[in-house]
């Protein structure tokens, strides 16, 4: 027995520890810090740098020393013959010249000396490199919008089901009374089914906020690059981060457009075809290739290249290739001048990328703005529905009004509740959204 609940304890204890293991509390900032990391987006953006890299040093090696070994074992089934009238006399006779077999093995070192086109390939490369990391800082904005909305949308989400469990409850109890008052004959039956068609909805929507409850933590955990049945347990509340979140300094702050990722990013694609266009040139100018080769060869009747008496013959060669393009039927110069027509029209996207880029603060600002303003009216609002619907619900109970007037007073307490949710959703996404139009650094 004792044995037996040892091991019931042993087990207990494995079983809360692996669900502890998959169990992560997380404030926003700590789930922010976490996605720039494990996001999906965020290591595959870790890869392209490091791909970027490696393309550098490739481009690199073309200029380095390259050296290449051979090996040619060649083995004639059937000799080739070789006809002549060595006598002179008409009489063809028939030779066989060389050994049926023969082996080759050569060592060759190439070297580039001169290519206008590996000068440019290599600004390109550095280039390149330097987009890989400018979109993992684009990737690291992104991922921190994308958190900060996942995790509002849970805390949303979480809120609107407390709300509509304390409205049920207090629905739940106007519905009881309502009915007992109904079956002493002091009211009509049309006031017990309005507030059962009310309780009903209510009840509906909170079984279909609980199933997007669990949407909204998959969404979150996938923009963290957990997998999506991870369990989270968020450590702030929606009330609090739209408190932490409203900074109307950031209404007045300076926006410097060239400072602005999109806009480097924008700068370094033209970079690029500008590159294109040197490249296309320096297809004109010559290319100056050197290579060293030394070979050994060796023939016999039958296989005996490693036989120690077996002689090998040695060679070497020394070459410079020059290689001057001369005409092209004016091929060059037509890419060349397609190259000078799209750096032209990065020039245009560029300006175009500016604008757009102010446009967007400009838009950003004011949204923040107004989330911040419905923020504050909606907070008022949702008090004023309160106390309106209290009082309507007390001259219901009293004979004073209508079943139609409290439907009313609720209908609206409901409106403005949810409004004020989204409202605190909306500060908090809006100021996301502003600082990432201000290009403000993620710390």
């Amino acid at each position: 027995m004792k044995k037996i609940g040892y091991l019931f304890f042993l087990f207990a204890f494995v079983m809360n520890t692996n669900a502890q293991e998959k169990t992560m509390q997380l404030s926003l900032r700590q789930a922010i810090e976490f996605a720039l990391e494990n996001s999906y987006n965020a290591k595959v953006a870790i890869n392209d740098i490091e791909s970027a890299k490696k393309k550098v040093w490739e481009t690199t090696t073309i200029g380095l020393p390259q050296i290449n070994g051979a090996i040619d074992y060649q083995n004639f089934l059937k000799q080739p013959i070789t006809v002549a009238d060595i006598n002179g006399d008409g009489v063809n006779e028939e030779f066989v010249f060389g050994t049926k077999q023969n082996m080759n093995v050569a060592v060759t070192l190439r070297q580039l000396l001169f290519d206008g086109s590996y000068l440019v390939g290599l600004q390109a490369s550095k280039t390149f490199l330097k987009i890989s990391e400018q979109a993992q800082q684009k990737t690291e904005y992104i991922t921190r919008e994308a958190v900060i909305n996942a995790y509002g949308n849970v805390l949303l989400t979480e809120s609107t089901i407390t709300v509509l469990e304390s409205n049920i409850k207090i629905l739940q109890k106007n519905y009881n009374d309502a009915k007992k008052i109904f079956e002493n004959g002091l009211n009509e039956e049309e006031d017990v089914e309005q507030l059962e068609i009310t309780l009903s909805s209510l009840k509906n929507q909170l079984n279909n906020f609980k199933r997007l409850e669990t949407i909204a933590y998959r969404f979150l955990n996938l923009a963290l690059g957990n997998p999506i049945e991870v369990n989270l347990v968020l450590t702030d509340t929606l009330d609090s981060l739209a408190e932490q979140n409203i900074n109307l300094n950031l209404i007045s702050k300076s926006f410097m457009v060239d400072n602005h990722i999109d806009y480097k990013i924008a700068e370094n694609d033209r970079e690029t075809k500008r590159l294109m266009v040197k490249l296309e040139k320096s297809k004109n100018l010559p290319t100056l290739n050197a290579f060293v080769n030394y070979s050994t060869q060796a023939f016999s009747n039958e296989f005996t290249f490693f036989d120690s008496d077996q002689r090998w013959f040695q060679s070497s060669l020394l070459g410079v290739s020059l290689n001057v393009p001369i005409f092209s039927s004016f091929g060059r110069k037509a890419k060349t001048a397609q190259a000078k027509i799209d750096l032209e029209n990065s020039d245009i996207r560029l300006e175009e990328t500016k604008q757009k880029l102010k446009l967007q603060v400009e838009s950003a600002k004011n949204d923040y703005q107004f989330s911040v303003e419905s923020y504050q009216t909606a907070k008022k609002n949702v008090d004023l529905a309160e106390r309106i619907e209290k009082k309507q619900r007390i001259k219901f109970f009293e004979g004073l009004s209508s079943s139609f007037d409290l439907l009313q007073a609720q209908n609206q307490l409901y409106s403005q509740q949810q409004n004020y949710l989204q409202s605190m959703l909306d500060v908090i996404a809006k100021k996301a959204a502003l600082e990432n139009a201000l290009n403000i650094p993620i710390k």
